[in-house]
């Protein structure tokens, strides 16, 4: 069985981009040796990467012409990818394809053998499979930084989502990274 990972950075007031799509210059508070371990390790932990419409559009126009980002972008160019949309038909960016039903389709994926599902920003997203509760850890990384407004990573939610920390990282910079595990007693 697989495991469904949700990766973001967000500020220590909760938002995971500014008032804007793609306004992430909080992430420069936060990025170090520490994140780049991090961010190579996923390339091989994962192998498919899930993304929501608006997420997927900003990674598929950056990755395929990054330069300077060596095995982090081998991995965002190469791995398997999803994008989850009702309204796009075809995805441009290699190695992808287009779900409109995502609680049915990883559900599927789940149940398969194979590497972590890794989900990176897509918060719309996200709240539609924690409601579903098919996120089964969440790695969080806190920059040190209150942006003050913006889109936060976590959305409205009808139920409580029970937590258990299985890991922490204090960055040199000041960061903090966390990994929680979903549905464990404290």
């Amino acid at each position: 069985m697989r495991k469904l990972v949700a990766w973001n950075l967000m500020t220590l007031d909760g938002y995971f981009e500014g008032e804007k799509p793609w306004d992430l210059d909080f992430h420069n508070h936060a990025w170090g040796p520490e994140l780049k371990e991090l961010s190579e390790q996923f390339g091989e932990e994962g192998d498919l990467l899930v993304f929501g419409r608006k997420t997927y559009e900003g990674m598929a126009a950056y990755w395929p012409t990054a330069e300077g980002e060596g095995k982090v972008k081998d991995y965002m160019n190469s791995m398997a990818k999803i994008a989850v949309s009702k309204t796009m038909k075809e995805a441009a960016w290699n190695n992808t394809r287009v779900v409109s039903d995502p609680v049915a389709e990883l559900s599927k994926l789940k149940a398969e053998d194979g590497k972590t599902i890794l989900i990176f920003g897509s918060a719309e997203l996200l709240a539609s499979l924690m409601k579903e509760g098919l996120v089964d850890e969440y790695r969080i990384c806190i920059a040190p930084v209150l942006l003050g407004s913006g889109n936060p990573l976590f959305k409205k939610a009808a139920q409580q989502t029970t937590l258990k920390l299985i890991d922490s990282t204090i960055a040199a910079n000041g960061a903090v990274i966390l990994t929680y595990e979903v549905g464990k007693a404290a």
